[in-house]
């Protein structure tokens, strides 16, 4: 719809190979929710431009519907969440076939606009060295998208993602191997389990801490990996600890409700801490002291609406 002029139902239909029936219905669904306008007198439908500029795949990191597909995979873990609720425990990470996939989706268009131009860069001198050769790891790496760019950006560089997930890292091989890149690597790890010292200059960990079901044993960890004079790059959710100050987030419902789904519940079905989406970042510079980095400083990205980004040296 966003390169269609006003159109009706069939011809939308026509369009996507759908169903007019279908498509007819979601259309009125979508008017009488104000995102696709209609004419009575034409009996047809448009999305107007401001509306796509936020709603499709053009519109890259600031693609709002990149959510709507986790509302159908949650959906399948309800009866195990609300049975939680009564019994405690949690959802184990398996429970969710799709995540991994859908997660990247959400997460790579924002990669792609924002890690190499303006995330790295928030690093003192982090791109010169990168650029001169340096060892890199990425801890619960996901799908490996943002070790693939960063090895696509610095092939002087040496990259390893670590995840628990083998589905996960066999898609980050899959995507390494399509770009040809050989100076990046996946592992499936156990990242509390993480038995490495002083074997990286720079550790990032992109909206996975406050999944972990010992989020301090995984700092730690990482502590322990990075070299003296290294550097840990840590994105999350930007926030506050205390829920009084998150009344006015944006995306505070959303959260909130996704911690409850997953991020808080399979940290449970470990029998860990269950830090939940929203830990804020108070919780978070505490673990991070707590784990041995000093000089801890909290910054953002334009164009990047959901993390905060955490500087913190050995």
């Amino acid at each position: 719809m966003a390169t269609l002029p006003p159109s009706t139902s069939q011809q939308i239909a026509d369009a996507a190979g759908l169903n007019e029936r279908y498509v007819r219905e979601w259309l009125d669904g979508m008017v009488v929710s104000r995102i696709v306008e209609y004419s009575p007198e034409n009996r047809t439908y448009s999305l107007p431009p401001v509306h796509a500029a936020l709603l499709t795949r053009a519109a890259g990191n600031h693609n709002l519907a990149g959510f709507a597909p986790m509302i159908p995979q949650f959906s399948t873990v309800e009866s195990a969440v609300v049975e939680s609720f009564r019994n405690g425990g949690g959802v184990p990470y398996s429970a969710y076939p799709r995540f991994s996939r859908l997660q990247s989706e959400t997460s790579g268009p924002v990669v792609d606009a924002t890690l190499v131009q303006s995330t790295l860069p928030l690093v003192p001198g982090l791109v010169g060295r990168l650029q001169a050769g340096i060892d890199v790891a990425d801890i619960g790496c996901g799908a490996g998208h943002a070790i693939n760019v960063m090895a696509k950006a610095f092939p002087a560089s040496r990259f390893t993602g670590f995840d628990f997930s083998e589905e996960s890292i066999a898609m980050g091989q899959a995507e390494a191997a399509q770009l040809g890149l050989p100076n990046a690597r996946f592992e499936v790890q156990d990242v509390s389990a993480l038995a490495l010292e002083s074997a990286f200059d720079l550790i990032t960990v992109f909206d996975a801490i406050h999944d972990q079901a010992h989020p301090k044993t995984v700092l730690k960890a990482i502590h322990t990996a990075l070299r003296p004079g290294g550097t840990y790059l840590m994105a999350d959710i930007a926030g506050s600890s205390n829920v009084e100050e998150n009344l006015d987030h944006p995306l505070g419902p959303m959260f909130y409700a996704v911690s409850i789904s997953h991020c808080m519940t399979v940290s449970l079905a470990l029998g860990g801490e269950g830090l939940g989406t929203m830990w804020g970042e108070q919780k978070a510079v505490a673990y991070l002291e707590e784990a041995g980095f000093h000089d801890v400083s909290v910054k953002r990205v334009e164009g990047d609406i959901i993390n905060n980004f955490y500087i913190c040296s050995k």
